[in-house]
């Protein structure tokens, strides 16, 4: 008797993994692919910390939002997102710091990545100069982008 049930297991269990690939298959097939719309983009987001590291006052709004007109919008007219968060991560000296942060989100065309990439590494740089920032986080990834 004990026989029969473990072979009955394994056989239903045989048949399962047999069928299991066709039917993700199936259902794979079955779903269409979205139309692709827009043209090729690039987005990159970049991560500006606002705590110092000498221990300074943080950068503030203000003085955020004046960097973003006066070293951003002049390189990128079209236009540009701005979000506030709160970001973390660990420090030259092995320490994990956690800070107010903004994050801001550029798209241009494939087609101008080059000259775009020179103004956002100018952007970082210059950020990191005014604000005593070890660095400026960037994320670069294709987008298709319609407007």
């Amino acid at each position: 008797m004990h026989k029969r049930l473990t072979r009955t297991y394994l056989t239903a269990a045989g048949l399962l993994l047999a069928a299991a690939p066709t039917a993700y298959a199936t259902l794979a097939d079955a779903a269409p692919s979205p139309p692709l719309r827009g043209k090729p983009y690039v987005e990159t987001r970049l991560f500006f910390g606002t705590a110092r590291p000498d221990g300074g006052p943080a950068v503030t709004d203000a003085q955020f939002m004046d960097f973003v007109d006066q070293r951003v919008t002049p390189g990128f007219p079209d236009g540009l997102t701005v979000q506030s968060g709160r970001g973390q991560w660990r420090d030259a000296h092995g320490t994990i710091e956690r800070e107010p942060s903004y994050e801001l989100i550029l798209l241009y065309p494939v087609a101008g990545a080059q000259t775009s990439d020179r103004r956002i590494e100018e952007i970082r740089l210059a950020y990191e100069k005014a604000f005593g920032q070890e660095s400026v986080g960037r994320v670069d990834e294709r987008a298709q982008v319609d407007f």
